[in-house]
């Protein structure tokens, strides 16, 4: 029977290294070892684990059912021995580190305002990384965390990974977004016959839908709406509404405080989404990013954007 006595803190990086990076040589060269050196500990791996854990492959190495078991386990124990060389004490005012948020453009303009003004002050030296969330499967994002790529990911509930720890941020709600101006701003001017009738514009993040959750529903009232533009994220969105009679139905938190646009409530009941937070177990005890989520946190909490919600 092994005993800890069979395992070293090495052989636990080299574990890791070779999980993620599933490549011998990649894993070395992660770890500042030779190639021989990482091949090494791979076979003192499979002595400890009674496993072969990697079997070639055409690129790189393939890990086995036990080596992904290992996999989480392995990061939690990684995550817990990096909060233990922490300081006892994390300070904001003096600490110096970048932490990585990965989301869609509406969940940057929805959180990192917010979240910004409340960290400057508080933490001068403490960067910022704003990333592009990568349209695919949950794996995705989950395999950045696990790799420390990212520090929190904001997602919707039916995307989060189950393995994740996740906390829910705020709910969100659709409104009707056009120029500032717009016959349709007016009070009680936009029925559900006048918005039908009106162009409309729409975010697709998948690109080229001209379909939503609005025409959703709309169909389950037996009517149709004409979307006449479909952009694939909100940048150059506000511009084209000031600039004509569009109108979008969007999220309130993006749009909210706009220079020249109106808001106005929708003329149907449009189902909105929850927003929440996911992050790795290797990060979820350090100090450091603790805090930084607890801010965040707090920030999207601001009952000033009085929080109220896909492409629509």
């Amino acid at each position: 029977m092994r005993t800890l006595h069979d395992l070293d803190l090495n052989l636990l990086k080299a574990l890791d290294a070779l999980i993620d990076e599933r490549s011998v040589t990649r894993a070395a060269a992660r770890l500042g070892v030779t190639q021989p050196a990482m091949s090494g500990m791979l076979t003192r791996l499979r002595d400890v684990f009674g496993d072969p854990l990697f079997v070639r492959a055409q690129r790189g190495v393939v890990p086995t059912a036990r080596a992904l078991q290992l996999a989480l386990p392995v990061k939690a124990v990684m995550g817990g021995i990096g909060a233990l060389l922490q300081p006892d004490v994390f300070e904001p005012a003096r600490a110096e580190l970048t932490f990585t948020v990965a989301a869609t453009d509406y969940a940057l303009r929805a959180v990192a305002a917010p979240f910004l003004a409340a960290l400057k002050p508080r933490a001068p030296n403490i960067r910022v990384a704003l990333v592009a969330l990568e349209a695919g499967p949950p794996e995705l994002v989950q395999a950045r965390l696990e790799r420390g790529q990212v520090d929190l990911a904001l997602l919707t509930p039916e995307s989060t990974p189950p393995d994740l720890h996740a906390r829910r941020l705020f709910e969100e709600r659709y409104v009707c977004a056009m120029r500032a101006g717009h016959p349709a701003s007016r009070p009680g001017a936009l029925t559900l016959e006048r918005f039908c009738a009106l162009e409309h514009a729409l975010v697709s993040y998948d690109g080229g839908s001209f379909e939503g959750v609005t025409d959703a529903a709309l169909a389950r009232l037996g009517l149709r709406r004409t979307v006449s533009l479909s952009v694939q994220n909100f940048l150059i969105l506000p511009e084209l509404l000031a600039a004509g009679d569009l109108l979008a139905v969007l999220p309130r938190r993006l749009v909210d405080g706009v220079p020249g646009l109106a808001l106005v409530e929708p003329p149907l009941a449009i189902p909105g989404f929850v927003k929440t937070a996911a992050w790795h177990e290797r990060t979820h005890a350090d100090p450091a990013r603790r805090w930084l989520r607890e801010l965040l946190f707090a920030a999207c909490a601001d009952p000033a954007w009085r929080p109220a919600g896909q492409a629509v």
